[in-house]
């Protein structure tokens, strides 16, 4: 049975998210997860899913947040505001693109929570209105606090979004390099594998509530860009992880437990297969798109370097104009069709390419606004939604 026979296309939440990751941890696929951080990278991704066919996951961290919401916004909430932005962009165009899309925040250590609860009531907001939340997903990275206190805190988060079918990822161990301001470098080289035990307690505490979560167990996982057999990977014990769990539940399945991969880049594609063989459903991605991105500007500019130093003359003449060369639309598309090739090997390497048959929409079957608000118009809502994140006690 394919994906797109139990999934719709355009933002999935809830039961059909649950469904979704069940599929992909039964048919050994895992979900790619881009990092975006503008409107560009978002489209990016979907025409990605579309082209090759395979279910998405496009995360903003609190960094992409806030550069989304505009690098002079100082607000203390603008990170919430740019996520909730770029949630409602997606959730716009998501249905023209054909493929299932998951809504999903990235990295939240405690020092961020206000993001997280900035995050939380929109998601409340957009619940009471359309019976499902604004986000797919969310993740909670405690990881550098003590395990008790990391689970604790999870399960109370986990309490209020499970009421809303919001799917949490929470991270126990930790994954080192540095990403978006978080710093793990020097971390001590033995908080890098989380052991059976610590998953399991997870597991144990979480599963009280609901089961739409999962968990990032490090295995050596390093963000940032790394030669391959520069880190040291050991997605093998993953499958410990699933065997302990097995075993303490008695369950029939093999792999009980939902995982996630961080810190893909420098991953060998025997590793990444390994780490989907034992039940990752989702990997992060976004050091290697980011260069994708780049690349496709730094090879437009290296071809057309001569007319793109003025306005008016290139080697065509003194007097050609250079306006089809500098437009925004040219050289920004160049580094979406980078990164969109980009975003197929990720597809390829996680098996997810050709997993969901794209169900383009027929021309002008989608309407304009893809939600109908009970009051106040699609202006309204944007309006009110990104205001209630700002100024939550108004």
């Amino acid at each position: 049975m394919s994906a797109s026979d139990i999934v719709p296309p355009g933002v999935v939440t809830g039961d059909n998210l649950r469904k979704l990751l069940t599929h992909a941890k039964e048919n050994g696929y895992a979900l790619p997860a881009f990092n975006c951080t503008t409107s560009s990278t978002c489209n990016a991704v979907m025409e990605a899913a579309k082209k090759f066919n395979s279910p998405v996951m496009i995360q903003v961290s609190n960094g992409g947040g806030k550069f989304f919401a505009g690098k002079s916004c100082s607000d203390p909430n603008a990170s919430a505001a740019g996520a909730v932005a770029m949630a409602l962009h997606v959730r716009a165009m998501a249905p023209y693109y054909g493929v299932p899309v998951v809504l999903h925040s990235d990295h939240c250590a405690k020092k961020l929570l206000p993001w997280f609860d900035g995050m939380l009531e929109a998601d409340e907001a957009y619940f009471a209105q359309y019976g499902e939340p604004l986000f797919s997903s969310h993740m909670l990275d405690l990881s550098e606090e003590p395990d008790d206190e990391n689970i604790a805190i999870c399960v109370k988060y986990f309490e209020k979004m499970a009421k809303m079918q919001i799917w949490l990822e929470m991270e126990i161990g930790i994954t080192g390099g540095e990403e978006d301001g978080v710093n793990n470098e020097d971390v001590d080289p033995e908080k890098l594998y989380t052991t059976p035990e610590q998953v399991y307690s997870v597991y144990e505490a979480l599963s009280k509530i609901g089961d739409m979560f999962s968990i990032a167990a490090a295995f050596g996982n390093v963000h940032g860009v790394y030669k391959p057999g520069n880190v040291t990977l050991q997605p093998e014990r993953l499958g410990k992880h699933q065997a302990f769990a097995k075993e303490k539940l008695k369950s029939e399945s093999d792999k009980p437990i939902f995982l996630v991969m961080h810190g893909g880049s420098g991953s060998t594609d025997e590793e990444i297969a390994t780490a989907v063989k034992n039940g990752v459903v989702k990997m992060n991605i976004d050091t290697d798109t980011q260069w994708a991105y780049w690349e496709g500007l730094k090879d437009f500019e290296a071809a057309k370097h001569d007319y793109l130093q003025g306005q008016i003359g290139n080697p065509d003449g003194a007097d050609k104009p250079n306006k089809k060369f500098y437009d925004p639309r040219v050289w920004i598309r160049k580094s979406e069709e980078s990164m969109i090739a980009r975003c197929g090997v990720s597809m390829e390497k996680l098996s997810s390419k050709d997993k969901y048959p794209a169900k383009v929409p027929e021309a002008g079957s989608v309407p304009m606004w893809n939600f109908q608000p009970k009051s106040g118009g699609a202006l309204g809502f944007i309006s009110g939604a990104i205001n209630k994140v700002i100024h939550p006690t108004k």
